[in-house]
């Protein structure tokens, strides 16, 4: 089997690159390790930047993004009892976010992919990686046999555990990561957000964070030590620390219901470089991971894309490699930013273990800061919707 572009995981990376290189008229494979049903169904994540809403709808995969998303034109910061809305469209001249999770864009993009008849094998777990300087190759098992997908050049969006950053050699690759001393416990559960809007809370006894799926179903995420358990935390637990920590002077009240899904996700960030060795590139999980806090894992997945799909779109109309060479390059720089606002975010509105009241109250002070300064507001507001891809 040979194509132009072989591409492993089905994931937002994945996907994405493909329909772009489609639209551009060159040839791809997507190998995906999972079935389509756990893509599908998988539930992650999924607030996208302005951005990301823009490429999608233009791209065409956009129409139940419109008609189901749901726009947030800001955020609050909750902190010392009180609740300030950081505008986010008055701030950065109309740019918004909307909420919409990932495995549907998952499904927008599977459905396009099939509508064009276009090469994507699930279940294909793809195990060795070889001629990456000059002729690359990827060994797959699929139904019990073994095949080889020859191409122009891997791209490697198959996520942290997958096996395309480990075919960089061990003496050209960095890794830059720092893990934190906490985790979210994430519930989703059957009952209307108590809020149009994303509450992130900075508490003395934990983050907490208020967002959601649908009009019907609501997302939220407490603060807990990086080896919890999830036994240790039953549903009644589970409301009465949100209450606590999300309560407000003017009597706020949080309504809670049947809890359909509990996990626990530890926080991280991740950078290896560079994001290209030979005619390999790494995209998305496979090269970078940020802490949750700042929303920005998939939005980062679809930047790297967007700079792939420019530079092999180049390469196939021109011959050029100009823009092929210079991808980790143009990537890392906006990975370095994004990992700077996700820190950022983490820092501020989480305990760290041993604060004590100075730091406390530090917290507090940055928080007060933020919500009324309108250059720290600005700050906020421009990353988190989005940075410019000129950037």
């Amino acid at each position: 089997m040979r194509t132009q572009v072989g591409i492993v995981g089905a994931g937002p990376a994945g996907l994405t690159l493909a329909h772009l290189l489609q639209l551009e008229g060159i040839e791809s494979v997507v190998l995906e390790s999972r079935s389509r049903e756990y893509v599908e169904q998988r539930v992650r994540a999924g607030v996208l930047e302005q951005g990301t809403v823009d490429l999608l709808t233009q791209m065409g995969v956009g129409d139940r993004l419109a008609r189901q998303g749901l726009v947030h034109r800001g955020i609050e910061l909750g902190f010392a009892g009180k609740r300030e809305r950081i505008d986010f469209a008055e701030l950065t001249g109309g740019k918004s976010i909307t909420i919409y999770a990932q495995h549907e864009v998952l499904k927008d993009l599977i459905g396009a992919r099939m509508a064009y008849d276009g090469a994507l094998l699930f279940e294909a777990e793809g195990f060795r990686i070889f001629g990456i300087e000059n002729s690359p190759e990827v060994q797959f098992r699929q139904c019990g046999a073994t095949q080889t997908l020859g191409c122009d050049f891997i791209a490697g969006c198959d996520g942290f555990h997958g096996i395309c950053r480990a075919a960089i050699p061990e003496s050209v690759l960095r890794i830059h990561e720092r893990e934190f001393p906490f985790a979210w416990l994430g519930i989703l559960a059957n009952v209307a957000p108590a809020s149009k809007e994303l509450i992130y809370t900075y508490h003395e006894r934990g983050f907490a964070l208020l967002s959601m799926r649908s009009p019907e179903v609501s997302r939220l995420y407490l603060q807990c030590p990086a080896d919890e358990k999830i036994a240790e935390w039953s549903e009644d637990r589970i409301w009465s620390e949100l209450r606590t920590r999300m309560a407000t002077n003017d009597h706020w009240n949080l309504s809670d219901g049947p809890i359909t899904q509990m996990g626990i996700t530890p926080l991280r960030s991740f950078v290896a470089e560079p994001m290209q060795y030979g005619r390999l590139f790494l995209l998305g999980d496979a090269a970078h991971i940020v802490p949750p806090t700042g929303a920005k894992g998939l939005n980062l997945a679809v930047a790297d894309v967007r700079v792939l799909a420019r530079a092999l779109a180049d390469f196939y109309r021109t011959g050029s490699r100009t823009r092929l060479e210079r991808y980790s390059q143009e990537c890392l720089r906006r990975v370095w930013k994004v990992q700077r606002f996700s820190a950022w975010m983490t820092r501020m509105l989480h305990r760290f273990p041993g604060e004590d009241s100075f730091a406390h109250n530090l917290h507090l002070a940055e928080l007060d800061y933020v919500t009324s300064s309108r250059a720290a507001a600005t700050t906020l507001a421009e990353n988190y919707v989005g940075l410019s891809f000129a950037e």
